[in-house]
């Protein structure tokens, strides 16, 4: 049997333990022979049978240490494949995998205790997620950091990257610089077939109404933005196009600005902007009640989005302010050409938040403001315009000089015979304020708008044409981030009419964010002076329009 034994150890530490047990053993018995004749010394069968018990014990744990030995090379092997063979990914399962044989060497280490031996902590057969959640990395606060190597039994690699609302997927992050990619997009059903079928405009001139019923995906913008060499040096650059709009001017556009932060209180920034002469324009967007639509007067008063140089800052706690000298009025179908050769386009906001400081992100009270939120803004804008700087009529911006029926000033011959006007100065004002309180929202604008020093052919028997408009909405979350409910409307009052619009609409939030938005919504107008394929209401349009879009902004 002591043969039998012997055979079975395979670990000099082993055999080192049975010929120390044996000869305590023996030491023992001698000593209590000589002592105490009635202790009766143990037989050499009893030591044989512990020595058996060690053995079988010691075989046992070595099969145990096989079979993790086996599962470690099996999860080093699935880590290096899922990682795709990075070379990062695999030296840190290769330190993943020695950490867990060293540990388990360690662990299983054989300790006598009462001629019996402790137990591994790690189990034999122990599951991946188990592996995973030894060798995964942590951060200082003890929390497992996800990485693109990191096993997740049979269910692929964990998720990398950031992602924050409305600035998108962080794919890039180093010392040199980041980049974020964000997406925008929706589709419309709309329906305007109810809408009265021709336009007469003060002039006499009658226009056919198209009464539109169908689907688009209105549009697709896709941004890259982030830092470059320096955290204050930023760029903001997209890929929009227009759908609805195909086969007219400025349908697909690769624009963008650059801008340096110099500090809290003054940035500057070099490239294509929103002029910011009214709230709609002062970067909102697309944090509207309705998706990617103005009200009437909105549209109507204010400046578009152009080509220029921006500063913005922060004057005190709840004052900013931006202002913007710019190319023209509004730059998208415009070539460098047709611009002219003097800078006389300037747009500023001035927008003060009393009460707490700030006013959330765009129109409603998504957030939900638990302190009442006040905001009261002016804005100025001045352009010397003429007929060549002018986007299209169908184009997605097409931002124009117009009078309240909609008639665009430069059409030849629309004051009288002989009279053609070729440039015109712009002025439009406006005020604005509202109020946000737990989910409520009441927001309003007042509008003046001016157009004057014609030039052209016959132009000396024109006078100034004065503009006022307004608009109003109200707004509540019926259940908070997931539900809202909204009313609107506009007016314009002018020397060529007196067009409106009236609104109201529900917003679905089904992710409890401003990522996905389904917008119901029943628009009514009467003789609107604005309209292109890309906005819901149409140019002269007098009726009821419905529409039902799903946004996603991310």
């Amino acid at each position: 049997m002591t043969q039998i034994a012997l055979k079975g150890f395979s670990s000099a530490g082993i055999l080192l333990a049975i010929t120390c047990c044996c000869s305590f053993a023996i030491g023992q018995s001698e000593e209590s022979i000589g002592s105490n004749p009635k202790i009766t010394p143990p037989t050499t069968d009893e030591v044989l049978k512990k020595v058996d018990r060690l053995v079988q014990q010691n075989e046992q744990l070595e099969r145990q240490n096989r079979e993790l030995m086996d599962q470690i090379m099996s999860m080093r092997q699935a880590i290096a494949i899922r990682s795709g063979a990075a070379e990062t990914d695999a030296v840190e399962a290769e330190t993943a995998a020695r950490a867990l044989q060293s540990a388990v060497a360690e662990e299983s280490e054989p300790t006598m205790t009462n001629a019996s031996f402790s137990k591994p902590r790690i189990r034999p057969g122990a599951s991946a997620e188990s592996f995973n959640s030894m060798t995964r990395p942590v951060a200082s606060d003890g929390a497992p950091l996800a990485s693109a190597s990191a096993a997740q039994g049979e269910e692929g690699p964990t998720n990398w990257g950031t992602y924050k609302t409305n600035q998108g997927f962080k794919v890039a992050a180093t010392e040199h610089g980041d980049l974020n990619i964000s997406i925008y997009s929706y589709g419309r059903y709309l329906n305007q077939r109810a809408l009265e079928p021709t336009y007469t405009s003060y002039f006499g001139v009658t226009t056919s109404l198209q009464q539109r019923q169908d689907f688009q995906l209105n549009k697709v913008q896709v941004k890259f933005l982030g830092w470059m060499m320096d955290q204050r040096f930023r760029y903001f650059l997209y890929a929009w196009t227009c759908n609805c709009s195909q086969g007219e001017g400025a349908q697909v556009v690769l624009a963008g600005n650059l801008s340096y932060t110099f500090n809290k209180h003054f940035a500057i920034g070099a490239g294509i902007f929103s002029l910011p002469g009214a709230r709609s324009v002062e970067g909102n967007f697309p944090f509207w009640l309705a998706v990617d639509s103005r009200l009437i007067a909105d549209e109507y008063m204010r400046p578009s989005y152009s080509s220029g140089v921006k500063v913005s800052g922060l004057i005190t706690k709840g004052l900013i302010y931006q202002s913007m000298i710019a190319n023209n009025l509004s730059t998208l179908g415009v070539a460098a050409a047709q611009l002219p050769n003097y800078f006389q386009t300037n747009s500023t906001a001035l927008v003060w938040m009393p009460t707490t400081g700030e006013f959330g992100s765009g129109f409603g009270d998504f957030e939900g403001h638990e302190q009442v939120a006040t905001r009261l803004a002016g804005h100025f804008s001045y352009s010397k315009e003429n007929k060549q700087s002018q986007p299209g009529t169908d184009a997605p911006d097409n931002t124009q000089l117009r009078l309240s029926d909609g008639s665009i000033i430069f059409t030849p011959g629309l004051f009288g015979p002989g009279i053609a006007v070729s440039d015109a100065v712009y002025k439009m004002s406006s005020i604005d304020g509202g109020i946000k309180y737990r989910g409520y929202a009441l927001e309003g604008e007042f509008y003046l708008h001016r157009l004057s020093n014609f030039q052209g052919p016959g132009t000396s028997i024109l006078r100034a044409n004065p503009d006022r408009g307004y608009q109003l909405q109200a707004s509540a979350m019926v259940l908070p981030k997931t539900l809202q409910g909204y009313v609107g409307g506009s007016e314009i009052i002018g020397n060529y009419g007196r067009p409106w619009d009236f609104r109201t609409g529900v917003n679905y939030f089904p992710y409890k964010n401003r990522v996905v938005r389904w917008n119901t919504e029943f628009l009514y107008l009467y003789r609107s002076p604005v309209g292109y394929p890309a906005v819901p209401f149409a140019f002269g349009g007098t009726g009821p329009i419905f529409s039902t879009t799903l946004e996603l902004a991310f």
